[in-house]
């Protein structure tokens, strides 16, 4: 049986197969339970193995690639052209096997498991986040439909809670003030393991080469330094900076014709949780921009001067992005980019 190429269907439990020959024509389809596939593909001999990026792939493709085959993930939306007609498993399966042996396909690097280990500490703290978030406007709302109101912000909710429990003046019902407890509580709770978060990631950024050169960069903390290394590992999936930026959300959507360049607005896709670091990184440079370096400094100053103040953040988020993405790359420590004119001065 002649194998070139193998596009695997993956589900929780039951898996489906597809092989192609060098033709493009189906000579295998078949269903799998995980270790019903694993040792079916012990012995197989086939050219590329190709599956969706999603939950379960970069195990399956670890696995896989111990068996000395060559694995590589394709991302959903670069399968579905693919897909001929209707949907099923097999039929996804066939669209897998068809796209993995395209020479121009974009591919996920399979992730090992410390950066699996580091994007899980995120994707926790990252919910700890939210939740303290909602659990902050909860007790804003409560407090509003009593007549108590309090400023946005985690802050001021901290500041004043204690002090309008302990008010026996207030119109606050005793049921109403046990529940601002149990919540005060729970916003105490989970500052707490957002704060142990916060030391292992701090742990981790000090053990790291990598993270240490991404932090002596400006706006970019231990949180998005180890969330870029968790995402992209050393950068090496991308061709230039540019494509990095693109992946990450903060390049403008182009439509061009006619010979026209036509950019529209950023687009809502990419990593989002990145690009939101990216982003509150890009905020925090801006807030000390006299404070940077003479050259970036003064990109700054020209770029705030004719542009509006939300998209000059996301043109220096798209910077620190590049910036990013070379000293990962090259394994490079960032130099800070000097004006030639204060070098001659």
């Amino acid at each position: 049986m002649e194998l070139f190429t193998l596009g695997i269907d993956l589900g929780k439990t039951t898996f489906h197969l597809v092989g192609m020959n060098q033709r493009g024509d189906v000579v295998v389809r078949k269903r799998f339970s995980r270790t019903q596939l694993l040792c079916f593909t012990a012995n197989l001999q086939v050219e590329l193995i190709g599956m969706e990026a999603c939950g379960g792939s970069h195990f399956l493709g670890r696995a896989l690639r111990e068996q000395g085959h060559e694995v590589r993930l394709i991302p959903a939306q670069y399968v579905k052209p693919y897909v001929k007609t209707n949907k099923s498993d097999y039929i996804d399966a066939e669209a897998i096997a068809e796209a993995v042996g395209r020479p121009r396909m974009r591919f996920v690097p399979i992730k090992s498991d410390d950066q699996l280990d580091l994007q899980s500490l995120h994707r926790v703290r990252e919910r700890w986040v939210m939740r303290r978030t909602a659990v902050v406007n909860q007790i804003r709302g409560l407090l509003l439909e009593r007549g108590i109101t309090l400023r946005k912000g985690r802050r001021y909710v901290d500041a004043a809670l204690p002090g309008i429990l302990a008010d026996t003046d207030s119109k606050l019902s005793g049921s109403v003030r046990v529940l601002l407890m149990e919540l005060k509580l729970e916003l105490e709770q989970l500052a707490d393991k957002i704060e142990r978060s916060d030391q292992s990631i701090e742990h981790i950024a000090r053990e790291n080469e990598a993270c240490q050169r991404l932090v002596a960069m400006p706006g970019i903390g231990p949180v998005t330094a180890t969330a870029l290394i968790a995402t992209i590992g050393n950068g090496s999936a991308f061709r230039k900076g540019r494509d990095f930026a693109a992946w990450l959300g903060v390049v403008p959507e182009e439509h061009s014709t006619g010979g026209k360049q036509t950019l529209w607005q950023i687009p809502l896709r990419g990593n989002q949780y990145l690009r939101r670091l990216f982003v509150q990184c890009a905020r925090a440079v801006m807030q000390h921009k006299t404070k940077q370096s003479s050259g970036l400094s003064a990109w700054l100053v020209q770029l705030t001067a004719r542009t509006h103040h939300n998209i000059a953040i996301v043109a220096l988020a798209n910077k620190l992005a590049r910036m990013a993405w070379a000293v990962l790359t090259k394994n490079e420590v960032y130099r800070p980019p000097i004006l030639v004119d204060a070098i001659a001065g």
